[in-house]
């Protein structure tokens, strides 16, 4: 009998693979060229993997040029712990969604990151691209700050800290001490205008379990934003609904 050959590798799988981890290495933004250098691939080769990584999602190419981890690893990642009891929540998004007439989104703290586990759109009412994954991006979220507000002082300096603030929009804030005075007092909605993308405005609300801080948010015009105080109420009666579900998981 001959020799027992080993499995086998698919090496344009094993270099993406690679590609991800360099980009999460190097603080979660890198250039190609560096990941070229860092990965030993040729500059062509490391293109077309970049192109193709960024067409799936898992990173995203900023105007600079850099690349960052994309909203596919949040989706990755939300199907493990954080996805449990999501399906009990789904007709209050549901409702809320018909409510607002907008896709709604819920996020949650878990395992020190803070992820995406749903999204509820239909037709009418589309979802946005995701094009940085919300890990990358709490800073520039209504979802990611009122998810920050909730988390005990030392908690969220860690994020922080393993977490750099990008610059995603001229809005953006990327400052520390800034987004600390942005982060929304308990009760108050948090606000994204334009600062995760230019033309976008999202509202959300905290979500509060047992299981630790969440936040539930929907995309919103620039006009709506002087419509707080009543969206706010319909926000907030969703939350509700979804923190209730989500005990039932």
């Amino acid at each position: 009998m001959g020799e027992q050959s080993g499995p086998t590798l698919i090496q344009s799988v094993q270099r993406a693979l690679r590609l991800l981890e360099v980009v999460a290495e190097r603080e979660g933004r890198a250039h190609a060229k560096e990941l070229a250098r860092a990965t030993g691939l040729p500059l062509p080769t490391a293109y077309h993997l970049l192109r193709t990584l960024t067409h799936e999602g898992y990173l995203q190419r900023l105007d600079d040029g850099s690349y960052v981890l994309g909203h596919r690893i949040d989706v990755v990642r939300s199907h493990g712990t954080a996805a449990r009891g999501v399906a009990h929540a789904r007709p209050a998004l549901e409702w809320l969604r018909d409510e607002l007439c907008s896709a709604v989104y819920l996020a949650r703290h878990v395992d020190g990151e803070i992820v995406i586990v749903e999204i509820i759109d239909s037709p009418r009412a589309p979802r946005i691209d995701l094009w940085v994954g919300i890990h990358d991006a709490a800073h520039a979220t209504a979802l990611g700050k009122a998810i920050l507000a909730q988390l005990p002082a030392p908690d969220r300096e860690d994020y922080l800290a393993r977490h750099p603030l990008h610059d995603l929009t001229p809005h953006t804030v990327v400052d520390r001490r800034r987004l600390g005075d942005r982060l929304p007092a308990p009760g108050a909605l948090a606000v994204d205008d334009e600062e995760y993308a230019v033309g976008v405005c999202c509202l959300a609300v905290p979500v509060t379990t047992k299981d630790g801080a969440g936040s539930l948010g929907f995309v919103a015009s620039p006009a709506a934003l002087r419509r707080r105080a009543a969206l706010r109420q319909t926000l907030s009666a969703g939350a509700s609904r979804v923190a209730r579900a989500l005990t039932l998981e």
